[in-house]
C-alpha cells in the first residue's frame, strides 16, 4: 500500500511536467508514410491566437528524438510553419506552430525517405531543422492532443513499447532500494518488446508476485516474465513448480519450460542457455505450459521462481484450465504464442531411410549404400569408395567406378624427411543402424594419438571427427592430409575459388576466410565423385546469398594454422592427389587439434527423368484453371502473395492458402510454397520472444533499413529482403538455431493441415540436419514432399566467391529439382560449367534455368527448360508440347557426356544428346561455337535401335524455337550461333 501510495504522488508530480497519457489509435492509413513517416500526434486547436502550443507526451522508444525532423499539416494537409520546439526529449515536447484558423493539426514527429535498392531500402530520417521558440512567440497550452496516431495497427507502438519516464522508473527503482531485479509477469497477448526502458503499462501495473491466466486442455499455453535489473545480473536462473489443483491433480513441472534458458537444439541435443542482464535493462523470460490433454478443468496454483545474485523471488502463478479440448494443441492460433514450443521440437529427428535411398548393409569393413560401396581401412580412413552408376546416370552397373588411388591417410612431418610412424588399433565399428554406421579407431605414434570417430549415413555423407593430442612436445614441418584420387576419376572440378568444369592441371588454394566462402571441393565425373570439407570442432555455418561478409567462415585452428594451410590438387603419377597441409606448426605436450573433414559421395541416386517430364512447374500465384490450361502440373506459390503475403512465415493467410490447394487438387494439380530459412518476415507472431533470445535465431547486425525495423528493433539486426508493395521486412537469422525445429515443425503443419505437395527454397541457412527432417515430414504419410531449390550464382565478393553446388551440396540428397538461378550466365560458359554448376546431373538430380529465361537450346541437352511464370520471356510451352508427342516419359536420356551416346556432331562446340524410346528418339542439338556453323550428324542406328533405311529424320516447327527443315540424314545442319536444333527420328 506504501508503494501505491509512493507512485501515485510520484505519478502525479509526472503529471505537472508532462500531462497524463494520451490516447493511440490506429491512423487508417490516412496519410503516406514514405514521406511523413508511422507516427503523428493530432492536435485540436480552439485558440485563442494564431500561435498554437501543445504539449505532446510521446514517449518515444527511439534514443535520440532531438535529431529527427518535425513536420505539421493542417487539416488539409497543407504544410504550417514551426515556430519553435521546446522541452524536446523521449518523454516529451513542447510544439509552437502557426495556426491561422482553428480545427485539427497533425504533428508528424518521424518522417523518413527511403533510400537505397527496392528491396533493400534504407529509411534515411529526416534531420531536425526545428530552432527554439522565441519569446514573442510563446504562449500558454492552448491546443489538445487528441491522440498519437500510427499509420495502422502493425506500426503502433501501444502499449508495450510507450515508455517510462525517467522519473516513474527512478520512483520505481527507489521503492524497491536494495533488490538486485524486480519480475513484472506479463500475460502472452502482450509481448516483451524493449530491453533499454520500461513499459508504461508496467507504471501502471507495479512489480508483481503473481501471474493469473487461462488455458483449454491440451493448450501450448505462454507466459512472460519480465525481469527488469536493479544491478548487473551475471545468472539469471528460473525454477519452474508443478501446478496443482485442490484436489491434488497435477500439471507436472516436466511439461513447463523456460525457452530462453533451457531447450533442444537443432540437432536434437539439450541446450542450456546463460542468461546476463545489464543495469538498467529488461529480459522477457518466456514459459511455456504445455497443459496435457487429459487435465481435468479447474484453477491450478503453483511457484515460478526467479533467482539471480544470490537473491530469489517466487511468482504465485494462477492458472485455470477450461473444459475445452484443443487436440493441436492451439497452434492454430499462432498469435497466442502457442507454437513456441516448437522450439524444442525433436520431430523427424531420427535417422530413418529418406526414399529412394536404402538401408545401410555392413560386409566386414565394407559398407554398401544405395549405387556406392565405402571401404574402412584398419586407421579408420576410407581405403576405398566406389560408385556403380553408369555413364548415362539412368542405370546401375556391375563394374565399379572406383575414385581412390590408394587410402585417404595423414602425414605428420617432424622434418621435409622425417615424420611421425603410427600404429593403428581398436579399430570396431560401433554401431549399425539403417540409416547410419559409426566407428571408432586409435592410431598411435611416438608423439601423437589420433583418435578418430566416423560414420555414414544412407546419403552417402560421411562424417569424420579426427582428435590429435600431442603425447609431448613436438614441432612438424608440415602435416598434410592426402586424398589420392583415381586419376580416372577426376574429368571435373569444382570449388576453392574454381567454377565448375573441367580440372586443371594443377590448383593451388590458400584459407582467406574474412573474404572467401570457401572449405570445400568436389571432384570427379558425372557418375562417380567426391565432396569433400576441412572443419574443426568450432565450426559454424556462415551467413550466405548478400551477408557472408557480416559472419563469414571461422577459420579453423587446425587445418587454417594462422592462414599458413592450404590444397594444392595436381597428378601425381597414376593419381591425382588432393593434398591438404597445414604448415609448419608446434603442438605442446596436451594439446589437441581436431582435424575434421566430411565426404560426400556422388552421385546420390540415379536421374528421375520421368520426373522432370511429368512435374511441370508454374511459377506464379494466379487462376488454376489459367494455370492448368498452360500444361503445367505443379504451382509454386511465392511469398508477397495474397495467400502467402510474409516471407518464410506461411501460417496468417492458411485458411486462404488452404482453400486455393484444395481447389488445385480438385483440378489435379499440386502446389508447393515459397518457405525457406534465410530471413524472417517482421510479421511473425513470434519476433518478440525470439528476439529475447539474443542472437540465437537472429544475427547481430548494425541495424538499419526499412523504417518498421529501426522503430520497434532499435539495432542489432540485419536487415534482409523487403517487400515495398505490402511493406513486408525481413532480417536475417543467424544460422544454426533452434528456429530450425520450429520451421520443421511448421512444414509438418503445413504439410497435414494446409495440404501443401512441397516447398520452394530460395537459397537457404540450415544445413542437412534440417533438410533431412523436413524431408520426412513433407512426405510422411504418402505426400509427394517435392522440393526444388533455386540459389542466386554465389560466385561474388558478398557471397565470398562460393559455387552454389558446393553451397547447398549437401542437401542435394533431398531435393527434386535444382533452380540455379540467378545471375548464372548461360551464354558464355561451357558446356562443362553447365553439367557441373547448373545442370545437377553428376548428383542424380535435373533443373531449370531462371536469369533471362535461361539458354533454351543449351538447357535441353541437360533436360532443362526456363521456368512458367517467372517472366513473361519464359516460356517452355512449345517445349512441352514437343515431349508430349514424343512421348518423353519412358525414354533413356543418353547425353552428349556419356559413352555410349549414339549421336555425335563433328564440331567439340556442338554437342547433341538423345532422348531414345523404343522405335524412335529424339536428338537436341545445342551449340557453343563462336559462329553460325554447319555440322555433320553421325548416328549410331544400332545404339538407337532403329533401322536406318527405314527411319524418318524431321525437324518440326517449334514456336519461338526453330523452324520447320527438311533433313535427309547424311547433309550437314545448319546450327546458329548460341542456338540449336531438335530432330525426331522414328
Amino acid at each position: 500500500m506504501k508503494f501505491r501510495f509512493f507512485l501515485i504522488i510520484a505519478l502525479f508530480s509526472h503529471l505537472a511536467v508532462f500531462g497524463q497519457i494520451h490516447q493511440y489509435s490506429n491512423g487508417n492509413n490516412a496519410w503516406n508514410p514514405d514521406s511523413l513517416g508511422n507516427h503523428r500526434a493530432m492536435l485540436q486547436f480552439n485558440g485563442p491566437g494564431k500561435i498554437a502550443h501543445a504539449k505532446i507526451n510521446w514517449r518515444r522508444r527511439d534514443e535520440h528524438p532531438e535529431l529527427k525532423k518535425v513536420i505539421i499539416h493542417d487539416s488539409e494537409g497543407n504544410k504550417v510553419s514551426i515556430e519553435g520546439l521546446a522541452n524536446f526529449s523521449r518523454e516529451g515536447v513542447d510544439v509552437y506552430f502557426d495556426a491561422p484558423k482553428k480545427g485539427k493539426y497533425y504533428v508528424y514527429y518521424m518522417p523518413y525517405q527511403d533510400e537505397g535498392r527496392n528491396n533493400y531500402p534504407k529509411g534515411i530520417y529526416l534531420k531536425s531543422d526545428s530552432q527554439q521558440v522565441s519569446k514573442s512567440k510563446h504562449t500558454s497550452v492552448n491546443c489538445t492532443v487528441i491522440a498519437l496516431q500510427s499509420t495502422d495497427a502493425f506500426n503502433s507502438f501501444y502499449p508495450m513499447e510507450i515508455i517510462a519516464t525517467a522519473k516513474e522508473t527512478n520512483a520505481l527503482k527507489a521503492q524497491h532500494k536494495g533488490k538486485p531485479f524486480l519480475i513484472f509477469p506479463e500475460d502472452r497477448m502482450f509481448p516483451i518488446k524493449m530491453v533499454k526502458d520500461l513499459p508504461y503499462r508496467w507504471i501502471v501495473k507495479g512489480a508483481s508476485n503473481s501471474f493469473t491466466g487461462f488455458a483449454e486442455k491440451g493448450e501450448n499455453y505462454a507466459l512472460q516474465l519480465g525481469v527488469f535489473a536493479l544491478r548487473d545480473l551475471n545468472n539469471v536462473e528460473v525454477i519452474l513448480g508443478d501446478l496443482k489443483s485442490s484436489n491434488g491433480k497435477i500439471i507436472s513441472s516436466k511439461n513447463i519450460s523456460c525457452i530462453n534458458t533451457d531447450g533442444i537444439t537443432y540437432d536434437g541435443r539439450p541446450l542450456k542457455k546463460r542468461i546476463s542482464l545489464s543495469l538498467g535493462n529488461v529480459q522477457a523470460l518466456w514459459i511455456t505450459v504445455n497443459v496435457p490433454k487429459q487435465t481435468i478443468a479447474g484453477l491450478y496454483t503453483g511457484k515460478f521462481f526467479v533467482k539471480a545474485e544470490g537473491k530469489s523471488y517466487p511468482v504465485d502463478v494462477k492458472l485455470t484450465i477450461g473444459s475445452k479440448i484443443l487436440p493441436d494443441g492451439g497452434v492454430s492460433t499462432p498469435n497466442k504464442q502457442t507454437r513456441l514450443t516448437w522450439l524444442n521440437s525433436t520431430l523427424a529427428q531420427q535417422n530413418t531411410v529418406v526414399a529412394p535411398y536404402t538401408s545401410l548393409q555392413v560386409n566386414g569393413n565394407i559398407i554398401s549404400l544405395l549405387g556406392r560401396k565405402f571401404e574402412i581401412n584398419t586407421d579408420g580412413f576410407p581405403k576405398q569408395i566406389q560408385t556403380f552408376f553408369n555413364s548415362e546416370m539412368t542405370a546401375y552397373t556391375e563394374k565399379p567406378n572406383n575414385l581412390l588411388a590408394e587410402p585417404i591417410h595423414f602425414h605428420f612431418y617432424n622434418t621435409p624427411k622425417t615424420q611421425e610412424k603410427f600404429v593403428s588399433s581398436n579399430f570396431s565399428i560401433i554401431s549399425k543402424e539403417s540409416g547410419t554406421v559409426k566407428w571408432t579407431a586409435a592410431n598411435t605414434s611416438p608423439n601423437l594419438k589420433m583418435d578418430l570417430e566416423a560414420s555414414l549415413e544412407f546419403d552417402g555423407y560421411v562424417h569424420y571427427e579426427v582428435k590429435v593430442t600431442a603425447l609431448n612436445d613436438v614441432d612438424f614441418s608440415n602435416i598434410d592430409f592426402h586424398i589420392p584420387f583415381d586419376k580416372r576419376s577426376t574429368k571435373y572440378l569444382m570449388g576453392l575459388g574454381e567454377k565448375g568444369g573441367l580440372r586443371p592441371d594443377t590448383l593451388r588454394w590458400k584459407w582467406d576466410v574474412a573474404h572467401k566462402n570457401q572449405d570445400a571441393v568436389w571432384i570427379g565425373n558425372v557418375n562417380a565423385g567426391l565432396y569433400y570439407n576441412l572443419r574443426d570442432e568450432h565450426y559454424v555455418r556462415p551467413l550466405n546469398t548478400n551477408f557472408y561478409l557480416q559472419k563469414p567462415l571461422r577459420l579453423p585452428k587446425s587445418w587454417g594454422n594462422d592462414n599458413k594451410g592450404g590444397i594444392q590438387i595436381n597428378i601425381k603419377g597414376s593419381s591425382m592427389l588432393a593434398d591438404n597441409f597445414t604448415g609448419a606448426r608446434s603442438m605442446r605436450k596436451g594439446e589437441v587439434l581436431y582435424y575434421n573433414f566430411n565426404l560426400l559421395i556422388t552421385p546420390f541416386h540415379l536421374l528421375d527423368t520421368d520426373f522432370q517430364w511429368e512435374n511441370r512447374f508454374y511459377h506464379k500465384y494466379g487462376n488454376l484453371d489459367s494455370i492448368k490450361a498452360t500444361g503445367a502440373t505443379v504451382v509454386n506459390i511465392h511469398h508477397a502473395t495474397p495467400i502467402n503475403p510474409w516471407i518464410n512465415y506461411p501460417f496468417i493467410e492458411s485458411k486462404k492458402m488452404k482453400a486455393y490447394i484444395d481447389e488445385a487438387h480438385n483440378k489435379g494439380l499440386k502446389v508447393k510454397i515459397y518457405n525457406t530459412v534465410r530471413e524472417l518476415s517482421n510479421h511473425a507472431y513470434e519476433l518478440p520472444a525470439l528476439r529475447s533470445l539474443g542472437m540465437e535465431v537472429y544475427s547481430a547486425g548494425k541495424g538499419g533499413g526499412f523504417s518498421w525495423l529501426q522503430e520497434h528493433l532499435d539495432t542489432n539486426y540485419i536487415a534482409a529482403w523487403f517487400v515495398p508493395q505490402i511493406k513486408d521486412a525481413a532480417i536475417i537469422n543467424s544460422g544454426m538455431n533452434r528456429w530450425h525445429n520450429y520451421y520443421v515443425e511448421g512444414m509438418n503443419w503445413l504439410t497435414n493441415n494446409v495440404g501443401i505437395d512441397g516447398v520452394y527454397l530460395d537459397d537457404v541457412a540450415f544445413d542437412r540436419v534440417t533438410m533431412k527432417r523436413i524431408k520426412r515430414v513433407l512426405t510422411n504419410n504418402g505426400h509427394p514432399g517435392i522440393i526444388d531449390l533455386h540459389s542466386a550464382n554465389q560466385y561474388n565478393k558478398n557471397d565470398g566467391f562460393n559455387n552454389s553446388a558446393i553451397l547447398y551440396m549437401e542437401h542435394f540428397p533431398y531435393l527434386n529439382r535444382l533452380w540455379f538461378g540467378e545471375y548464372f550466365d548461360y551464354e558464355t560458359n561451357n558446356p562443362d560449367f553447365f553439367l557441373t554448376e547448373v545442370s545437377g546431373v553428376p548428383f542424380g538430380l535435373m533443373g531449370e534455368m531462371l536469369q533471362d529465361n535461361g539458354n533454351q537450346w543449351r538447357g535441353l541437352i541437360y533436360g532443362m527448360t526456363s521456368r512458367l511464370g517467372w517472366n513473361p520471356g519464359s516460356d517452355p510451352k512449345p517445349l512441352w508440347k514437343v515431349w508430349d508427342a514424343f512421348g518423353m516419359k519412358g525414354s533413356s536420356m543418353i547425353g552428349y557426356w556419356s559413352d555410349n551416346s549414339p549421336a555425335k556432331t563433328d564440331n567439340p562446340k556442338i554437342l547433341a544428346t538423345v532422348y531414345k524410346k523404343p522405335g524412335k528418339a529424339l536428338i537436341a542439338i545445342a551449340s557453343w561455337a563462336e559462329n553460325d556453323t554447319v555440322v555433320n550428324l553421325t548416328l549410331d542406328w544400332n545404339k538407337l535401335g532403329l533401322d536406318a533405311s527405314k527411319a524418318k529424320i524431321s525437324v518440326p516447327a517449334i514456336e519461338k524455337f526453330q523452324a520447320a527443315q527438311n533433313y535427309m540424314g547424311s547433309e550437314g545442319i545448319s546450327i546458329e550461333k548460341g542456338k540449336g536444333l531438335i530432330l525426331i527420328i522414328e
